[in-house]
């Protein structure tokens, strides 16, 4: 009686389970097929307009902008309707976007801000969706304060600095005579160092460059939101963590396949040019992949751009995916995906020599031996010393195909770099620069030392961040820049130390280290440059959002353990229950 009874009741589980998985799969198919006519209706309606502009674009003024225009409206009408498709293909595409730039639109200004064509509606049709759902939009409330202070200060430089310099004549316009400033006599007015004073004027479109500007100082910023809401659950982390790494290895793979061809001569590099052209990455220049090369190995001056528009945004590329594959070798839950993360960093660690850029060859080792150190992971010596002599394996046999004097040579270039100019005295003069040139609280400008803000007129070149910062939006900006990454590191570090689950815990030590590090790394720019500014507030969001998916893991391993304790009951009821024949 009690066997016969306990099969009907499996058999009523079974039956009512098998019913529930086909209403699923039903509902699966229906959700599917809507997908499919939603998609369909956006492609025809975004064609239909795009030949509607493209073609007489096109016939007007070149094919290739027509060509671009059109295959641009489809993707910004695509990309607002799925967001996070659009943020994941803009994570793929953007190592690849100065490959795409200069090799198929060639430099057109529409191709340089194509990525943004995936980035803007994503955000746009995320923040929408959210709006929709009630979500929140502002993922971290305590970092409100903070960031309002370094917007308030962006937007004061922007509306007070460049919005007066627009009114200004232009420097052409003004004769021999007022182009310096003179007393009721017609003397010179001399400062305090005894120079003549040049009477105001512009070279630029000020407010344009600052728009620009402030795009560039807290244009991803919203990343934080999009890092939040991207990544769901514990496998879209660990699907974001071998997502990077895979384009890492095929980048850094490309850039090596560019190495080879210019030192086999399949490429011409520089060296066959003269004078400063010796000494100059050009765009003539460019080998198999990326934009603007340097290769003059007879003066010992080798400068790869890699998969990037510059030699100095891969060499950004470089230090970040340092970081990202060590995360994912110490942290991955699956052998597979840790022994790629391995050899991601040492891929990352060979282009980092064969790049030729100074910065990548010293920061990408820091990097790992600062994040072995701040992680705790030089500890865990059931991991650290596979890694670590994998790691060696991957070296000695990357660098085994490299010449060693080729080595030797970038070492000793750095070498003496650093003994011509050390990096502590250059920022110190970048510094004093900036503040020579104050002429308010306020700044110079915003976008005023910004490379990218170049096609509205002429920018005053500092070299480092925040010198950078100082000369364009004063002592009131740093500061609140300052106070707002501090900010931000210490909230990510208190989210982080609160996770319980080992493999998010892992990750978030990881990305929290790499926020450290950029917020506070004096040389050059790092937050101005695509790969490096990405990443940093895209983690920043990731972090924050590790908490919520810690609580659903320890939900998970709650319930897992209850139904284990329950079929554990179980089975012993049913040892002790007695069979009745």
């Amino acid at each position: 009686m009690a066997t016969s009874l306990g099969k009907r009741q499996s058999r009523k589980r079974r039956s009512s389970k098998s019913s529930v998985d086909i209403k699923e799969k039903l509902a699966k198919k229906r959700k599917a097929k809507e997908t499919r006519k939603k998609i369909m209706g956006l492609m025809g309606f975004s064609l239909f307009f795009a030949i509607l502009v493209g073609v007489p674009l096109g016939f007007t003024i070149s094919p290739k902008i027509g060509a671009s225009v059109g295959l641009l409206i489809p993707l910004l009408v695509i990309c607002y309707n799925y967001p996070r498709t659009a943020l994941w293909a803009f994570l793929i595409y953007m190592p690849f976007s100065g490959t795409v730039t200069y090799w198929i639109g060639g430099g057109n200004a529409l191709f340089q801000l194509s990525k943004d064509g995936f980035y803007i509606p994503g955000l746009l049709g995320l923040m929408q969706y959210c709006r929709r759902k009630r979500q929140a939009i502002f993922v971290s409330k305590p970092l409100l304060i903070t960031l309002g202070i370094l917007t308030t200060c962006a937007l004061l430089t922007l509306f007070f600095v460049n919005g007066t310099k627009q009114f200004l004549p232009e420097c052409s316009s003004l004769s021999e005579y007022d182009r310096f400033l003179r007393d009721a006599n017609g003397e010179f007015i001399l400062n305090s160092d005894g120079v003549v004073i040049r009477t105001p004027c512009k070279n630029a479109i000020p407010f344009a460059q600052g728009i620009l500007g402030l795009k560039v100082l807290l244009g991803y910023v919203p990343l934080i939101f999009c890092g939040y809401y991207l990544i769901k659950d514990k496998k879209q982390l660990l699907f974001l963590g071998r997502l990077l790494v895979v384009l890492a290895i095929i980048c850094c793979g490309l850039a090596f396949i560019q190495f080879w061809l210019l030192k086999t001569g399949r490429c011409q590099g520089t060296n066959h040019l003269v004078g400063n052209d010796l000494f100059k990455p050009t765009l003539d220049a460019k080998c198999f992949v990326g934009g603007a090369a340097l290769y003059s190995p007879s003066q010992g001056q080798i400068r790869l751009p890699g998969t990037f528009v510059s030699p100095w945004h891969w060499a950004w590329f470089l230090v970040a995916n340092a970081a990202i594959c060590f995360s994912v070798a110490f942290s991955d839950t699956a052998f597979f995906w840790r022994n790629c993360g391995l050899a991601g960093m040492a891929m990352v660690f060979i282009n980092a020599v064969i790049c030729g850029q100074r910065l990548a060859l010293a920061v990408v080792p820091a990097v790992i031996i600062v994040m072995l150190f701040l992680t705790g992971k030089i500890t865990d010596l059931k991991r650290f010393i596979p890694i670590g002599i994998g790691l060696s394996v991957f070296l000695f046999i990357g660098f085994s195909l490299i010449n060693p004097d080729f080595i030797q040579e970038r070492i000793d270039s750095f070498v003496s770099r650093w003994n011509a100019s050390p990096p502590y005295l250059f920022i110190l003069e970048q510094f004093d620069f900036a503040i020579r040139t104050q002429s308010g609280i306020l700044g110079r400008g915003l976008g005023g030392a910004t490379n990218s803000t170049r096609i509205f007129g002429d920018v005053s070149l500092v070299e480092t961040y925040h010198p950078k910062l100082l000369f364009e939006i004063g002592y009131p900006g740093l500061i609140a820049f300052m106070i707002f990454v501090t900010h931000l590191c210490l909230v990510t570090f208190k989210t982080y130390r609160s996770l319980k689950d080992q493999c998010l815990r892992n990750f978030a030590s990881g990305f929290w280290v790499f926020l450290m590090i950029i917020s506070y790394f004096p040389y050059w720019y790092p937050l101005d440059t695509d790969p490096v500014a990405v990443y940093y507030w895209l983690f920043a969001g990731v972090i924050l959002k590790l908490p919520v998916i810690d609580k659903e893991e320890q939900a998970k391993l709650k319930a897992q353990k209850a139904t284990q304790d329950a079929l554990k009951k179980r089975v012993k009821s049913q040892r002790r229950t007695p069979s009745v024949i």
